[in-house]
């Protein structure tokens, strides 16, 4: 039982591993790429085809024919692969309407084209006005093949009508798009060639290109008729793009047309046969590799190229180049935009707003003629250079928000320091006019110089309220503050003069300070006079120059000054003079009592 049960195992397995390797052998088949959605309006991608193009790592071509419905589309391209109606593209009768939508052969051919090793596929696409179908869907068939080709086959029986001439208006607009931007420069993709084929047994004494050159010719429209005026300017294009398109004759191959898939070659027309070859050869002659903006595809890219592409023709009721020119700019725009970003990240916030408005002007400026230079589309590259110039102004937005951001910051972080200082200003030790003017010019000069960006006119008004309080309110304190520390002081030096230093000097000009402050002041001055006498003048000029100078901050350094100075006294009051036995030359008070050296008497 458990034998069988593996013996089941290895065969399931051995049955995937041969379905594997079958796959890779299927590939000798037609795959569908892209087929209607189940309202026949617009198209979606087969992943059964797009695996067969995914596995190619080499450049790819791609070959399509496009033109009526059973107009012999997949027997001309059996017959351009060498293969017969049983092992290619399902021909007319064969598989009645089973072609939908586009389809490609799984194998491509290798080709050398300039020394580059190329795989080139070839495209069946579903016929025009079949039943059952809109003109859109049959719009987007030949949309997509336009775009995805690089040589397209506008397959025609017997002769040009008008209305093959419409079909070619997607085509024109592309051209007017972008071929004019192809020569030398990073492109979105290379227009396909354009090869007019009619198959007929004769021209009537003209050769293929005249017909063409006739059908193309401007027709006179005197009534006015707006479809005649249409057709006429695709007619226009069309000649333009002369250099982009050609035209070949194919002879029909046999009367029996039904018969033709059971025809060698020796049985078709001579002609014919002759004719195909050269077709084949004129093919490979005009073969490109698909280059979409500045490089060729592998089968990967090309799948890849092929999602944007649909997703661009599926947008709006009707396929459009305009959809198309916005897909290949959305890398341009984000290009571009990743340009003024690196720009403006350069900057260094804050910075002032005129200057962050040149500098946005000019990376702006800069994006832009980089759009004009690469963008893609002569009419339709409008939404494209909205949508970047909004992208931009998105950024500009957060760039001026950010140096709001910083600027408010610097300049909030300079005005609390300068509210600190002053502050600190307003509790002077030694009160002191010079310094605090000093540090109040030091805060202005900092915050004039280093707070800049929006903030600094709303900091600046603040600044100029916060300073003038604090002047007004030192100035307010200052000539009290500078009188009490003049009586404290004038009593100090009493005390050191009498008991200290014993310098009966100091003791009396410190007494007469003192008296002056305290007696003479009161008795002839006011309190509001005393601060605009003359003589009090010179006090707080003396005391300015004392306390706050370029040498000495006495406010800094008091209590140092006044550590050293009190030690050193001490020093000489105890041990300098006895060591030194100096006299001093002005007058002292004298210590001895002059009762302990007089002798004794009996």
């Amino acid at each position: 039982m458990d034998i069988s049960h593996w013996v089941f195992v290895v065969s399931v397995l051995l049955l995937f591993l041969a379905s594997g390797s079958f796959s890779i052998d299927s590939f000798h088949q037609p795959f569908p790429i892209v087929e209607p959605d189940p309202g026949h309006t617009k198209i979606r991608l087969s992943r059964e085809g797009l695996e067969a193009i995914s596995r190619i790592n080499t450049p790819i071509a791609a070959v399509a024919v496009i033109g009526p419905y059973r107009s012999g589309k997949s027997f001309l391209l059996n017959q351009l692969l060498s293969l017969s109606c049983y092992e290619g593209f399902g021909v007319g009768h064969m598989r009645d309407t089973k072609t939908k939508g586009i389809w490609v052969w799984g194998t491509p051919l290798e080709l050398n084209i300039d020394g580059v090793r190329t795989s080139v596929f070839y495209l069946d696409t579903e016929g025009f006005e079949s039943v059952g179908k809109s003109n859109v869907y049959d719009d987007r068939i030949f949309a997509l093949a336009t775009v995805m080709s690089s040589v397209l086959i506008y397959n025609l029986p017997e002769t040009v009508r008008e209305a093959d001439i419409s079909r070619l208006s997607f085509a024109v607009e592309l051209a007017e798009e972008f071929y004019g931007r192809v020569k030398g420069q990073d492109v979105a993709f290379e227009p396909a060639k354009l090869l007019w084929l009619i198959q007929r047994d004769f021209l009537e004494g003209k050769t293929v290109k005249e017909m063409v050159d006739e059908a193309l010719r401007h027709v006179p429209n005197t009534g006015g008729d707006k479809n005649i005026d249409q057709v006429n300017q695709i007619r226009d294009s069309l000649a333009v793009m002369g250099d982009n398109s050609t035209a070949f004759s194919l002879p029909q191959p046999h009367l029996m047309r039904t018969k033709l898939c059971d025809l060698k070659d020796d049985d078709l027309d001579p002609m014919y046969v002759k004719k195909r070859e050269q077709l084949k050869e004129l093919v490979a002659s005009i073969i490109r590799p698909k280059i979409v903006q500045g490089k060729s595809l592998n089968g990967k890219e090309f799948v890849s190229f092929l999602e944007k592409i649909l997703e661009a023709l599926n947008k709006g009721e009707i396929p459009s180049t305009g959809s198309l020119v916005e897909v290949f700019n959305k890398g341009i725009v984000e290009r571009c935009l990743k340009l003024y970003n690196r720009r403006m990240g350069k900057l260094r916030l804050p910075m002032p707003e005129q200057s962050l408005q040149d500098a946005h002007d000019r990376s702006r400026e800069e994006a832009m003629k980089a759009f004009d230079e690469l963008h893609f589309g002569r009419r339709h590259a409008k939404s494209s250079f909205e949508q970047l110039d909004e992208d931009i102004k998105e950024v500009n937005k957060n760039i001026i928000m950010a140096n709001e951001y910083h600027s408010a910051r610097l300049c909030e972080a300079l005005y609390t320091q300068c509210e600190d200082n002053m502050d600190q200003l307003q509790v002077l030790r030694l009160p002191s006019m010079a310094k605090f003017n000093a540090g109040f010019l030091q805060c202005n000069r900092s915050f004039e110089q280093e707070c800049i960006g929006p903030s600094r006119a709303n900091y600046e008004q603040r600044m100029v309220k916060m300073m003038g309080k604090s002047r007004s309110l030192f100035i307010k304190e200052y000539n009290q503050r500078l009188f009490n520390w003049l009586v404290t002081f004038s009593l100090i030096m009493v005390m050191v003069g009498r008991f200290i230093i014993k310098f009966i000097l100091i003791e009396m000009a410190a007494w007469v300070l003192f008296i002056f402050l305290e007696t003479y002041t009161r008795m002839f001055w006011s309190s509001e006079s005393l601060y605009y006498n003359p003589v009090w003048h010179f006090i707080v000029s003396t005391w300015e120059t004392i306390v706050y100078n370029p040498i000495l901050d006495l406010d800094r350094w008091a209590i140092p000054i006044g550590c050293t100075v009190a030690l050193w006294m001490l020093y000489w009051r105890c041990y300098g003079r006895r060591k030194h036995k100096s006299r001093w030359l002005l007058p002292m008070y004298n210590s001895h009592k002059s009762g302990s050296n007089r002798p004794r008497s009996d």
